[in-house]
């Protein structure tokens, strides 16, 4: 058991993937400009009618300017409205391509997320975080809830990394699938310690096709917000 004291590798951006704008974000962008286009139209209409009103007024019953004020100032709030839909539209189709290229920088990366459940294929990473030391227990169970190893050990404040490479108590190796840690510790004064894991694996793939994007790590999805780290290659870890 050793702390893993590497800090998390820099990410740095992939090239902007090139984004299609999808049937119905195309349908909705006409169907704005084209309601634009219609408010214009009918905006000069009303000021071609307005003049035409204005030029024929009675002298002696004139038209009320409150009125038509608060008809132009109508018209103007419904257009800007609709010009604030467009920019909107623009708004969230960049922010998709973002998320798009962000998930693509992982793919490859060794990377750790919150969770107790890890695949096993040659060996299974956990990170363990606790806010002292303590004395823990980890047991490992498999999918059905048979417990597959179990032991005690020292767990120090901080990070620290186990890696399980399958061998059970008695010494036979359990067969490739999931497997989930559960952590019981407490402190040289007998209380509980709370005491969290992460889930360590290699990104393999992205689904581009979620929104936002998954990215897939040993036949499990998450998205980027869930990734607390990134870990750097040949970096040190605990062993069962």
């Amino acid at each position: 058991m050793a702390v893993d004291a590497t800090l998390p590798t820099p990410v740095t951006s992939a090239p902007a993937a090139a984004s299609s704008s999808s049937s119905s974000g195309s349908t909705t962008g006409t169907t704005s400009s084209n309601a634009t286009a219609g408010i214009a139209d009918n905006f000069q209409t009303f000021l071609t009618l307005l003049t035409t009103q204005l030029q024929n007024q009675n002298p002696l019953d004139p038209l009320d300017t409150n009125q038509f004020t608060a008809q132009l100032v109508q018209f103007a709030q419904v257009e800007q409205q609709l010009k604030a839909n467009d920019q909107l539209t623009s708004l969230v189709n960049i922010e998709k391509s973002a998320q798009s290229t962000q998930a693509l920088v992982f793919v490859g990366q060794t990377v750790t997320v919150d969770g107790s459940t890890a695949h096993f294929d040659g060996h299974a990473t956990w990170n363990l975080n606790a806010p002292s030391n303590a004395n823990a227990v980890i047991t490992i169970t498999d999918k059905t809830g048979q417990t597959a190893y179990s032991g005690n050990f020292q767990v120090g404040s901080g990070n620290a990394s186990f890696v399980w490479d399958g061998k059970g108590n008695d010494g036979t190796t359990w067969p490739v699938g999931d497997y989930k840690m559960t952590v019981t510790a407490k402190d040289t004064n007998g209380k509980d310690v709370a005491v969290t894991t992460e889930v360590q694996g290699v990104v393999d793939s992205v689904d581009l096709t979620a929104s936002p994007p998954l990215l897939s790590i040993g036949g499990q999805t998450f998205t980027t917000d869930q990734v607390k780290r990134i870990v750097a290659p040949n970096s040190g870890a605990g062993t069962s």
